[in-house]
């Protein structure tokens, strides 16, 4: 088994791109060699098949397209929320293959079990990750603030990245501070 973990995470980054631009169809080890550019052969001495790949790039996928922390000048809790959901957009939106690839291999995992349940585990750590950050961040709202505006955001990262003419005449930022605000429990 080769072990260089460089060419490893430099070979899954290359399966996610295939992903993102053709599809589960079109993801070979000979697209992931040549994404990566490297020498044909490679991805095979690295991933035991087609499955080991797609596992591994199930595995990594959230490393893409995780938000980074990011520090807000911003001192109104609502408005400091709304940039912070809006740097979400923007660092997703500079990783449009990442979330591409995802849906790709949200689409596979309903056909193949396996993968399935490491995607359903990725993605329910990092929901719960999204709660606890909203409780440790001190962020206006409730644990169902968080998971609202959680798939409110992916329901317009989906549209936004796949279709993005449907909103070419919408303000994105003003409409995640509206998300943001209506999310929010009145007292």
């Amino acid at each position: 088994m080769v072990t260089n973990p460089q060419r490893r995470i430099a070979l899954i980054d290359a399966a996610i791109d295939v992903l993102a631009r053709e599809g589960t169809r079109g993801l070979t080890f000979k697209a992931v060699d040549t994404e990566a550019g490297v020498p044909r052969g490679t991805a095979s001495n690295y991933f035991a098949n087609r499955d080991d790949l797609l596992r591994q790039a199930a595995e990594r996928i959230h490393l893409r397209v995780a938000a980074e922390d990011a520090d807000s000048a911003e001192t109104d809790p609502e408005a400091r929320l709304a940039q912070l959901m809006n740097l979400l957009l923007q660092r997703i939106s500079d990783d449009r293959a990442g979330w591409l690839a995802l849906v790709e291999l949200r689409l596979e995992a309903t056909r193949r079990p396996e993968l399935e349940v490491i995607l359903t585990k990725t993605l329910r750590d990092n929901l719960d990750a999204t709660v606890r950050g909203r409780r440790e961040g001190d962020l206006p709202g409730d644990d169902l603030t968080a998971v609202l505006l959680y798939y409110a955001m992916t329901g317009l990262l989906l549209e936004h990245l796949t279709l993005p003419d449907v909103l070419h005449d919408v303000d994105l930022d003003e409409l995640v501070r509206r998300f943001v605000h209506r999310s929010l429990p009145r007292t």
